[in-house]
Order: C-alpha cells, then structure tokens, then sequence
C-alpha cells in the first residue's frame, strides 16, 4: 500500500482535526436568545434591565431584524436605538420589539454579534444589519451618495413632522436655537454656524414645534446662500445654495420650502455601504 493510500480515504490513521469554536459560540449564542421572550422597546422594558454589556436582537413586526451588541451597558445603546426609531416614518414603536443577554467584558472582545451575523448568514442575513440601520453620521463626504432602495434611511425616512424635545417659547439667538435642535432631534441635524448668529433672533411660538416649523424657522433667519436640506436620513445646513442632492427630500433656502423626489440605485450594498452596520 502506498503512503497516499495509507494517509487518506477510509482506513488511513492519521488525518486533521477541525474545530470551529467560533461557530460553536455563534450558535450557543443563537440558540440562547432564540430561547428568551421578547419585549417592546419601550423605557420602562429598558429600565428593568442591569447596566452591564452583551448582544440583543431587534424585531419589526415579529420579524428578526438586527442584532447588536453593548460593550458598556445593554439600556445605554437600547435607548440609542429607541430614540432613532422614534424620528422614522413607517415604523410605530409598538411593532419593534428585542431581547438581549448580558456578557462577561472578556467574551465582549470576541465581538459576539459578528459571531451571530456569521451564524445567520448562512440562513439568509438579518435585514437591518447590512443595510446601514447602526450607522452613525456618515459625514460631509458622504452627503451626496445615492442611497439603495433597501438602505434602511430610503425605507425609513426622517419624520419632519415629529416635536423637537427640549423646545423653549420665546425670543433666542440663532446659535442658541440651532444648539437648541441638534439636542432636541432623535436624527443627525450636522450644520455650519452661519457669522453673527448670536446677535441674529429668532422666536418660538409654541412649545410641541415640528421639526420642519424649526426648520422653517431658521431658514427665515439665514439669507442666502444658506441652505438647509433634509435628507432621507438626517439633515444639514451649509452656505451652499441652491446645492442639490439625489437623496434630498426637501430643501429650505431664504425662508422657502422646496419639495424634492429622492433618486435611488438598485445595485446592491457595498462594504463601505456596510460599514459600522453592527455597531
């Protein structure tokens, strides 16, 4: 018998041994949050969790949408998301559910939610967790991008309609104001402080005062070329107008109002698309 023969196929007695510990956690970790209920995202459900790290999983509809991890505390980065959903059109937060288990800080450097994607993927992916849900303000660079018809911001935009929180009625400088609703917004609102904007008034009416009133509001109070656009996730404001942008929903230039109609890409998400999508 050959060496060939003696080293592979039935019978030989000696071969190497594979062991995918990885995988083994991925699916551990799998099957012990299948295994828990599930509550709304809701702050009294976040309230009554321990301020310690893990991984949590997300539900739309009873569908299984994104799983993320806390490397501080599960409620802190719950409460992130809570506060995102809750500036989005289409989605009520009665129909968004999680549950979540905590983890040692030493399992936490092994990224546990990468371990649970790699162990859905082969299941056909989580939707949320590649289509830019977990992405933060994707910066200046990036605010002419087109973005796919299954970016979570084009299947969710921006609610305009939505009260600002921590909104004061009366007489306030424009720097204040603007301050006043980048704290108050449960989206990104990134702007350049126009010149002179602490000596610049503007007046708020009321207190429950709609993102796009705000908005109005400042467009009044900064000329040309000021412009604020409205994004379908996020907004921004520079001296840039009449700036246009394929994923703009709505613009406000010198006190008016322009409507807009996204442009969109059918290609499918890139990595840099993906980028930050499990944070």
């Amino acid at each position: 018998m050959t060496q060939a023969a003696r080293s592979s196929g039935r019978g030989a007695y000696h071969d190497d041994f594979r062991l995918s510990i990885t995988k083994a956690l991925g699916d551990q970790l799998a099957v012990a949050l299948d295994g828990l209920g599930r509550a709304p995202l809701t702050g009294v459900s976040l309230a009554a969790l321990d301020e310690r790290p893990g991984v949590y999983q997300l539900y739309f509809m009873g569908d299984f949408v994104y799983v993320g991890k806390a490397d501080r505390t599960l409620p802190g980065r719950l409460r992130n998301h809570l506060r995102k959903l809750s500036g989005r059109r289409a989605i009520e937060l009665s129909d968004v559910t999680f549950s979540c288990l905590y983890v040692d800080e030493d399992f936490s450097a092994l990224a546990p939610e990468k371990l649970l994607i790699s162990h859905y993927k082969e299941k056909g992916g989580i939707p949320w967790n590649n289509n830019g849900f977990g992405n933060n303000d994707p910066g200046r660079r990036r605010d002419a991008t087109i973005l796919k018809q299954n970016h979570f911001d084009a299947m969710y935009q921006i609610d305009l309609g939505r009260p600002v929180e921590g909104v004061v009625v009366g007489d306030h400088s424009l720097h204040e104001f603007l301050k006043m609703l980048k704290g108050g917004l449960p989206y990104v609102f990134r702007y350049m402080d126009p010149p002179m904007s602490q000596l610049v008034t503007v007046n708020v009416p009321k207190v429950h005062l709609s993102a796009d009133e705000a908005f109005r509001i400042v467009a009044e109070a900064t000329p040309e070329p000021w412009q604020i656009t409205a994004l379908m996730g996020y907004v921004i404001m520079y001296p840039e107008s009449p700036a246009e942008y394929k994923s703009a929903c709505r613009y406000y230039r010198s006190g008016s109002v322009i409507e807009d109609s996204p442009s969109y890409s059918c290609e499918e998400l890139t990595d840099e698309d993906k980028t930050g999508s499990a944070e």
